[in-house]
């Protein structure tokens, strides 16, 4: 099987010298299904057959370029030569072999993926911050991802949902553990207490996984703020309110929110916001859009302690929490599934309208495989 290795990879263009933050701009996107053969299993390593994968506004960005410059919209790390990127980093398989050194894992067992690479030797790894590892690599943007029938992983990497995945619903919220662990982490980052005001800008995935947590680990309330009518609809079981944007700023009144977490790109809605925050408000800031954080209500900001901070990843823990809370039932993450491809095939005619998926879908699968 592995000779015939379907995968989807796309290719770019490098607008050389021009530069983004000391990245080269990526330029006119091209995608295609094409054999990626896998070599001998390495020690310590997983070859694992992929059920299900998860597409991501990263994934989304990527191939949405400007018709007139080719320029893309991802601002995320990007390493894709000449041979391209194999795209995608969410996703659950079944291990089919198990590299030598590997005593934790068998064959049969599924298992759901972290998404990162780490170093483990850097100043960042050291002290335990995984997520800002100095020489951290992402999987489907700087190394090939889970967009293909085989993928061979670090066991590290993998952790066993055996127990979890034994129906098709369980299978699917195994699918959406690395996005739900992303907004785990900002939250945590946040030190969201309960009895706190969130409001969430954005109910794409990281936005409606941030609300459920909300609801299921920290014991916040939160309102969320989604243009886009059916993500309204699809947070709506997991927070207090939903708004339109400009509803929103219009009639939302009440006690100040003591945190903000933008999730959509739209970071002009946090200077909107900044006079209404909270003695000590924290803002988060997960989406990558490459604009510009404007504030304008600065006095605000110092006289009230208002701490700004980023967060990316789901490193340090926040996989097994988010696994503890789905095994005691409180984070039905399959519930955010709205729409499944099936095959790499259907999955690349998706992809190359990408605007649509944005407004179609909360959270958008691809179905890759059956389970032995």
């Amino acid at each position: 099987m592995s000779s015939e290795n379907p995968a989807i990879v796309v290719r770019l263009e490098r607008a050389v010298p021009e530069c983004v933050g000391g990245r080269a701009r990526h330029r006119w996107p091209r995608l295609a299904v094409e054999s990626r053969p896998l070599g001998p299993l390495a020690p310590g390593s997983l070859r694992v057959r992929m059920l299900l994968a998860g597409v991501c506004g990263t994934d989304v960005h990527i191939l949405r370029a400007d018709p007139r410059t080719g320029e893309i919209a991802c601002s995320a790390p990007l390493d894709v030569g000449p041979e391209g990127r194999v795209l995608g980093h969410e996703g659950v398989g079944q291990v089919c072999e198990v590299g030598e050194g590997v005593r934790t894992f068998a064959a049969g067992d599924v298992v759901t993926l972290e998404s990162m690479m780490t170093c483990q030797e850097c100043v960042a790894c050291r002290r335990g911050q995984f997520n800002q590892c100095t020489r951290g690599r992402l999987i489907g943007t700087e190394l090939d991802g889970f967009f293909r029938a085989l993928v061979d992983v670090p066991a590290r990497i993998a952790h066993d949902v055996s127990d979890l995945a034994r129906t098709a619903e369980g299978l699917r919220a195994m699918a959406c553990v690395e996005p739900a662990a992303c907004a785990h982490v900002a939250l945590t980052r946040l030190a969201v207490r309960p009895g706190e005001r969130v409001v969430v800008f954005g109910a794409g995935p990281i936005g409606l996984y941030t609300a459920m947590l909300c609801r299921a680990a920290f014991g916040a309330g939160v309102d969320v703020v989604e243009p886009i009518a059916l993500r309204r609809e699809a947070v709506r079981p997991w927070a207090d309110r939903v708004w339109d944007v400009e509803e929103f700023f219009v009639a939302a009144s009440g006690e100040p929110f003591d945190v903000v977490v933008e999730a959509s790109g739209q970071l002009d809605n946090v200077d909107r916001l900044f006079s209404r925050l909270a003695a000590c408000a924290r803002v988060g800031l997960l989406a990558r859009c490459g604009q510009a954080l404007r504030i304008e209500a600065v006095d605000h900001l110092i006289s009230n302690g208002i701490s700004i901070v980023g967060s990316r990843g789901h490193l340090g823990g926040s996989f097994a929490d988010v696994l503890g809370l789905c095994r005691a039932g409180r984070l039905p993450l399959q519930r955010s599934v709205t729409g499944m491809v099936d095959g790499l095939d259907a999955l690349r005619r998706e992809l190359l309208s990408p605007d649509p998926i944005e407004h179609r879908h909360a959270k958008m699968l691809a179905r890759l495989g059956e389970p032995a």
